[in-house]
């Protein structure tokens, strides 16, 4: 993996309740642990991530090709990594997007709520694990950009087409 200026947010460091920009989505690097046995990587709640942990969830066996996510949660934080595998996530907070190339199982990205999310190009056999801040809830999504930019407060005047890599 190439260099990657990462920020690592301790509890209660990142307000989740200010307005979401680009900025605040952070590719993290997570404590792991090395020998001759292996690697172990452990995530906490309000420790390693910046929330309370509720649900986790992983995707795999995607279809090349396909896209998942295309949504925005308006209560849920999220941190994801591609604990096997690569897999490409694209974020926007309406005015900007960018790039992340996920594939290292000791760094995440954190994506705060009200991140328009979608996730690509998964490798075969890639893994993607997400960590979110509450149960699911899917009234609490949205699924289309026009009620993303809507719910933002900003006018809609593009699409979403993604935007240039940030992390590899």
């Amino acid at each position: 993996m190439g260099e990657c200026h990462c920020i690592k947010y301790t509890v209660n460091q990142y307000n989740f309740s200010k307005k979401m920009n680009l900025n605040d989505v952070q590719l993290m690097r997570l404590n792991t642990n090395a020998d001759s046995r292996g690697k172990l990587t452990a995530i906490e709640g309000n420790n390693d991530v910046s929330f309370e942990i509720r649900r986790i969830f992983y995707i795999s066996d995607v279809t090349e090709g396909v896209a998942r996510g295309g949504h925005a949660h308006r209560e849920t934080d999220q941190f994801a990594v591609a604990v096997s595998g690569t897999v490409r996530i694209v974020v926007s907070d309406g005015t900007d997007s960018r790039q992340v190339i996920l594939d290292d199982p000791s760094t995440g990205l954190l994506l705060p709520r009200m991140t328009w999310t979608s996730l690509t190009d998964f490798s075969q056999g890639a893994v993607c694990l997400v960590l979110a801040s509450t149960h699911y809830d899917r009234s609490l999504s949205i699924r289309d950009w026009d009620s993303y930019l809507e719910a933002r407060k900003l006018p809609k005047i593009a699409e979403f087409t993604g935007g240039p890599i940030l992390y590899k």
